[in-house]
């Protein structure tokens, strides 16, 4: 019985180990086909395409692809993908259902998982660039602030639609291991349309 105890231990350290390489190469491999799609998506777009969206168009579905994301700092080019539920993150950056679009003058609310395609974001600092290209225009940001917040502060969401403002989410610390404790928290403003 002693025996079989290590080979059962380390049995079930590979089908562990199977299981987590198998979801990091299925995140990857959605990830990608999102960012090919966004890619397609912006380049289709009218060269006489007005800066502003139509507000009549019937709203994205959710898991649909309707956006690039660019941080020039970290060398980031991702996929905006409508929602921000777990099979929505898996192909990108999740745009909140319920927030505004660019141009709309209103809170823009993206989120993402800290270990795939945010995990860098703790490097940027405020003053840097956030590019959002989307169909009818291209659209830049400067941080002005970040923070760390309690998961459960919804104080960050308000969806104001007063001024353009950027917001990225994504859970904080960048290195935990697990289920983070925090959320991190940046705000831009428009720069640039």
């Amino acid at each position: 019985m002693k025996a079989k105890l290590p080979l059962l231990i380390i049995f079930a350290g590979l089908i562990l180990l199977g299981i987590g390489l198998w979801q990091y190469t299925d995140t990857l491999v959605q990830t990608n086909r999102s960012l090919k799609e966004a890619k397609k998506i912006i380049a289709e777009q009218s060269v006489d395409a007005s800066e502003k969206r139509d507000e009549n168009s019937p709203p994205p579905s959710m898991g649909d692809t309707i956006g690039l994301l660019n941080i020039p700092k970290i060398k980031a080019e991702l996929a905006i993908v409508e929602g921000t539920d777990p099979d929505d993150l898996e192909k990108g950056v999740g745009h909140y259902k319920g927030s505004y679009f660019p141009s709309d003058q209103g809170e823009i609310v993206l989120s993402g998982h800290r270990d795939t395609v945010f995990r860098r974001l703790g490097e940027l600092k405020i003053g840097d660039s956030l590019n959002m290209k989307m169909p009818y225009g291209n659209f830049t940001y400067e941080i002005t602030e970040t923070k760390v917040v309690q998961p459960d502060d919804t104080s960050i969401i308000t969806l104001q639609h007063e001024k353009e403002e950027l917001i990225l989410t994504t859970c904080y610390p960048f290195s935990y291991v697990g289920s983070a404790p925090e959320r991190y928290i940046i705000y831009a403003k428009l720069i640039e349309s």
